[in-house]
């Protein structure tokens, strides 16, 4: 029977359950590139996304607001624009106390004590803005661009522009560990329209087996021959086809896969990792959910060290009452809700900037740390704050980050963004920089249009950048 000609569905009906190919035909396992961009020299080589969901204040932490202490409890002096659930409170001052940090002098309150210490080593931009208010929308945007589901992720496009530097592990990577997806769900982290090879892929750090269904059912150069004849079999196939670059797509997905059976063990293991390490990420502390947290962090920087291009980390619901898909979502009681957050992340994203300083790491590696909006400056309710995208802070670090450097500005109150106004657009403008594309060339034909991850905007925060 001649290969080129079988049908793949008569061939897999006969050999897949034979082959133990479950984990070989999921999409998410691919890594490499069909082609590879670099239109000036990179800074970075990589990408590790700290991102918040729910929306961390910005009022309370990276932007404090001395007006707010002065006006507590007085009404707004502005228009209050529409807000989640319109339950508008008056002004509400920070629980948090402001001070200056670093050689830089930032003014960043108390929230996050180990971050503040890294100050001359993050940039903050205090300018940024979301299109959108609700959470899956905003969290849509945040990751591809757009408010909807169909369109790449960051990760997604910086994979297929610029390719992978480790063959054995997939490019995109989503930690977890008791932890959900935003909302929106998986569909935030998807290739879109772009190659399967660039999906993202979960790794659950909570299993034995981060990556399901990837073990050796049957012996290595078994898989091998059934993978060879399966390349010819699709080859031949895509060959027929107006969409073989999907079918090839897939055929590199399997060859994926079947690295990651001896790979993946190796990189989740942190046995080896010395004791002051583990302790630096605050694997040992007794707060399991900044424990399961560092854990995400460790691995991360491991993932990096092995040449893994984007890699995202995952926030936890510290009080597990149906909130997980956006823990940093305080309606009510915001001291205490962000508290919970704050101590979660802190200790975990410092040591990991350490971390990396220390292994010199940290300037080829783009540390990045948004949520998908800010909070409002007046309470919902007494004591909570409700969404606000027009003006709240991310802030970055390595990857030829200026430490230390302050972009943009909010309005006395923390309401609007001012100076500099700026969105996820120019985010994902500077971070494509940084790894060395110019986001106006990253393009992918579909649907009769050249698609980009920045769309028709974005402009690069050069006044950040060393």
């Amino acid at each position: 029977m001649s290969t080129s000609h079988i049908k793949r569905r008569q061939f897999l009906g006969l050999g897949a359950a034979g082959l133990a190919w479950a984990a070989l035909s999921k999409p998410a396992f691919g890594q490499n590139s069909l082609r590879h961009l670099g239109h000036h020299p990179a800074k970075a080589r990589s990408v590790i996304f700290c991102y918040m969901s729910g929306g961390v204040s910005h009022v309370d932490s990276f932007d404090p607001k001395p007006m707010l202490n002065n006006m507590h409890g007085k009404t707004m002096p502005v228009a209050i624009k529409k807000t989640q659930f319109d339950s508008n409170g008056k002004i509400f001052k920070s629980p948090w106390k402001a001070d200056r940090y670093g050689d830089c002098g930032r003014l960043m309150t108390n929230l996050f004590p180990h971050i503040n210490q890294c100050a001359d080593d993050i940039a903050v931009v205090r300018s940024m803005t979301a299109k959108f208010s609700e959470h899956a929308q905003g969290n849509f945007f945040m990751h591809t661009g757009f408010p909807f589901l169909g369109h790449p992720s960051a990760g997604a496009w910086i994979n297929y522009g610029l390719g992978s530097l480790n063959e054995n592990l997939p490019g995109h990577i989503i930690l977890k560990k008791k932890t959900k997806e935003p909302h929106g769900g998986v569909s935030i982290f998807s290739n879109g329209f772009l190659p399967a090879t660039t999906q993202g892929s979960f790794f659950d750090l909570m299993s034995k087996t981060p990556v399901p269904d990837i073990k050796n059912a049957r012996p290595l150069e078994e898989q091998r021959h059934a993978l060879d004849f399966l390349k010819t079999l699709d080859s031949g196939f895509a060959d027929r086809i107006a969409r073989g670059e999907d079918v090839m797509s897939s055929v590199q997905n399997y060859e994926t896969a079947f690295r990651m059976q001896t790979e993946v063990p190796l990189v989740t293991d942190i046995s080896n990792e010395p004791e002051h390490i583990k302790n630096a990420y605050g694997l040992n502390d007794k707060d399991t959910v900044m424990a399961n947290y560092g854990h995400q962090a460790l691995m991360a920087r491991k993932l990096v060290e092995e040449g893994v291009r984007f890699v995202e980390l995952s926030c936890s619901n510290f009080k597990g009452d149906g909130q997980a898909a956006n823990p940093w979502d305080q309606h009510g009681n915001i001291a205490h809700g962000h508290a919970e957050m704050a101590r979660q992340v802190d200790q975990p994203i410092a040591a990991l900037i350490s971390d990396l300083k220390q292994r010199g790491l940290l300037d080829s590696t783009l540390i990045v740390f948004t949520g998908e909006f800010g909070r409002t400056p007046f309470s919902q309710g007494s004591n909570g704050r409700d969404h606000n995208p027009y003006g709240f802070s991310v802030w970055l670090a390595g990857g030829g980050i200026q430490g230390g450097s302050t972009y943009g500005a909010t309005d006395e109150l923390g309401y609007h963004a001012v100076e500099d106004v700026s969105t996820a657009y120019d985010l994902w403008a500077t971070v494509l920089h940084q790894l060395g594309i110019n986001h106006e060339k990253l393009t992918y034909r579909y649907s009769g249009r050249d698609m980009r991850l920045t769309d028709v905007h974005g402009h690069v925060w050069n006044d950040i950048l060393s």
